[in-house]
């Protein structure tokens, strides 16, 4: 689980992103990524109704992806909020495909270091 200081929560943080930040896409995951002020980033997912109509799958998409970015922060640059969207029709059950749509995302928004194993 992410530690409570690398999570975006309050709405006024989410309506910056979504106003102020840059999209990138890379099926099934769409990222809102915009610079904060602060020394660390801050995640967020989204995972609508959409998706799964059952809560435990939603769920544990989000944990997936909330392990990934937690095992990867040392990648990952400092001053960034970033909110990850998951579409609709794409289920992300296992942790090597979070993973990689994860960074793969972060890398093309430059908030992530490029690695070869990525």
């Amino acid at each position: 689980m992410l530690q409570k200081l690398n999570r975006l929560t309050k709405k006024k943080d989410f309506e910056s992103v979504f106003k102020n930040g840059a999209s990138f896409k890379s099926f099934p995951m769409i990222l809102r990524i915009a610079r904060n002020g602060l020394k660390r980033s801050r995640f967020a997912f989204v995972i609508s109704v959409k998706v799964s109509k059952k809560a435990v799958e939603r769920n544990k998409t989000r944990r997936l992806a909330s392990e990934a970015i937690r095992l990867n922060l040392g990648k990952i640059k400092g001053g960034f909020d970033a909110v990850f969207i998951v579409l609709p029709g794409a289920k992300i059950l296992d942790y090597m495909s979070a993973e990689k749509n994860i960074i793969s995302l972060l890398i093309k928004a430059k908030a992530a270091a490029n690695h070869k194993n990525v």
